[in-house]
């Protein structure tokens, strides 16, 4: 059950395994922030003593902001082993994030505002783009790269033309992005 409770109440995990860097953390309390709401739908996880066993960063940041109240969930029935598993899992991403989706649906400088690490040349003033920049993965060869990269040109010109095959020149990992 969702409680409502003086932030006063709560405290640290003297031995939370997860930090956060400075730029992240100020994205975090600007997420806050713009978005309150959020608190109460991911509240911070407590154990019957009131420690945090999930959100120590959340908290921090609402310390930060210098709110008064937070969410919380207590966890009362849960063993020490669960607990230490809980800190864990609660912070392991498991799935994978589907970059076509991310490219094609949202606003890259709005995902990297929200915290999220993602590549946008157009936020770096040094960026300079090359179509066939050197690699060093072992798995193509250049005249691979050229060769694929070349039947992709074509099936982006008769296939679909709303959107756009891509080749990683450093990874080679393909992608489709929406042609605009």
């Amino acid at each position: 059950m969702i409680q409502k409770v003086k932030i006063s109440k709560v405290f640290s995990n003297p031995i939370n395994p997860r930090t956060i860097k400075k730029d992240k953390f100020q994205k975090l309390v600007k997420s806050i922030r713009e978005f309150p709401e959020m608190l109460e739908l991911r509240p911070i996880v407590v154990n019957s003593e009131m420690k945090i066993i999930g959100g120590n960063m959340r908290f921090k940041a609402c310390q930060e902001l210098g709110l008064k109240e937070v969410y919380i969930i207590k966890a009362e029935n849960l063993t020490k082993e669960q607990i230490q598993q809980f800190i864990i899992k609660d912070n392991v991403g498991f799935g994978e994030w589907d970059w076509d989706i991310l490219a094609n649906s949202w606003d890259t400088k709005e995902l990297s505002d929200w915290g999220m690490d993602v590549w946008n040349p157009s936020l770096e003033n040094d960026f300079t783009p090359e179509y066939n920049p050197t690699s060093d993965n072992k798995e193509m060869t250049s005249d691979e790269y050229e060769k694929r990269k070349t039947q992709l040109d074509a099936k982006n010109l008769e296939v679909n033309k709303n959107f756009i095959e891509c080749l990683c020149p450093n990874c080679f990992h393909e992608f489709s992005v929406e042609a605009k």
